[in-house]
């Protein structure tokens, strides 16, 4: 039990943990490309609103605009100075005026124009095409296509990707050590409450059973010289009563705490061996029994502690099965579980209450009196017993049927 929620704390605080480092990576890594391309295509535009032609032609250059105060100035920064940038200026008819190609080892003027005539034909003004951000502009007699080599600041993301994804993985791996420290800070206390509250109640069963026999023997003496007595007839009741109460709290406490020894068991064999005195006590009660019990399903466990399981489900479905309805007991071997399954015909239990019905003393009618015999120790018996062998027990309500299913590895 506690090392599930040891589990469940690590998993929670490694997911929180998880999604914040993906979280400020896609952030900076968005925010940052973005910034930078933003930066490349302002540097870009800036060049090509500069742009004369060098050489001469029927149309007249244009004038420099004016420098607009509102925008940032790019050209002032050093990262402008550094940056090659390319140029195509195309006429309207499509004639190449002028190639500006300051690295034709990297880029040819083939190439620029290729792609050049690509954009005119496709109509686009700006983005990015085979890792060049292109940005294209009316001059007012001609068409300038402008280029600058993206290649840097893919280079510039990827490797801030990679370092980021290398020290942050680093960074998760110390953390879910750390989180797996703070799991068993956070659970110690509990789990050692909880050690103390089982021992309590192996103490305090070991306890009651002197003073229960003494009364149960004194009780029987008297009943001889004065049969009949009312006042010690109740006194012989409640004695059983709670007789019965700490046999069932010191078996609880025995399979929480003591270590099982396993053996090799034919499961099939033990279930169909163990219905049989429930057979009679169904029909007693208005039930039918019904089996279908697969052969040769065998599980590592306690035979003991294996029967009583079997034993405590099949109780529950009788004396909480509704009249003259079929009890389902059913065994067979699926993806490597031995599933054993109780059905029965009763009030449907609220999803919210499930879990509870595996606690100490919990009772879904709320009824504790113990007149029956039971006070809501069977399947929390019941679930130690599959927990010791690495199993899971589960409940479900459908169509006015309540199935209690154990899963035990095989």
């Amino acid at each position: 039990m506690f090392k599930k929620s040891r589990r469940k704390i690590v998993a929670s605080i490694m997911s929180v943990l998880v999604l914040l480092w993906f979280g400020t990576l896609a952030v900076i890594y968005t925010a940052s490309y973005l910034e930078m391309s933003e930066q490349n295509r302002g540097m870009l535009r800036e060049h090509a609103e500069h742009y004369v032609l060098s050489q001469p032609s029927d149309m007249p250059p244009p004038a420099r605009p004016e420098p607009n105060m509102e925008k940032p100035h790019y050209s002032d920064m050093p990262s402008f100075q550094l940056s090659t940038f390319y140029t195509v200026a195309m006429s309207y008819d499509k004639e190449i005026l002028e190639i500006k190609n300051p690295q034709q080892t990297v880029h040819s003027n083939e190439e620029l124009e290729a792609l050049a005539r690509e954009l005119a034909a496709a109509g686009k003004r700006a983005g990015v095409k085979n890792d060049l951000v292109y940005y294209v502009l009316d001059k007012g007699g001609y068409m300038l296509f402008a280029f600058k080599d993206n290649t840097i600041i893919n280079e510039s993301m990827d490797t801030l990707f990679r370092y980021t994804l290398i020290f942050g993985g680093l960074a998760i791996v110390v953390l879910f050590f750390v989180a797996v420290y703070l799991a068993r800070r956070i659970v110690k206390p509990l789990e050692e409450s909880y050690q103390k509250q089982k021992q309590f109640i192996s103490d305090a069963g070991h306890e009651l059973k002197t003073p229960i026999s003494v009364v149960s023997t004194n009780a029987e003496i008297l009943s001889r010289e004065i049969a009949g007595n009312k006042w010690l007839a109740n006194i012989q009741y409640e004695n059983e009563r709670m007789g019965v109460l700490v046999t069932q709290l010191l078996e609880l406490s025995r399979v929480e705490n003591a270590p099982i020894i396993t053996e090799q068991i034919d499961f099939s064999r033990l279930v169909s061996g163990e219905a049989l005195p429930f057979e009679s006590m169904a029909f007693e009660n208005g039930h039918t029994l019904c089996c279908n019990i697969d052969e040769n399903v065998t599980v590592q466990g306690n035979c003991t502690q294996l029967k009583q399981l079997v034993s405590i489900l099949l109780d529950n479905a009788i004396r909480h099965g509704d009249k003259g309805t079929d009890i389902q007991l059913a065994l067979k071997a699926e993806h490597g579980y031995a599933l054993l399954s109780v059905v029965n015909a009763g009030a449907a239990i609220p999803a919210e209450k499930h879990d509870m019905l595996f606690e100490r003393f919990y009772r879904v009618d709320f009824v504790r009196n113990g007149d029956d015999g039971h006070y809501g120790l069977g399947l929390s018996i019941a679930k130690a017993i599959v927990d010791s062998h690495d199993g899971k027990i589960s409940v479900r309500c459908a169509d006015g049927l309540v199935k209690f299913k154990v899963q035990i590895p095989i």
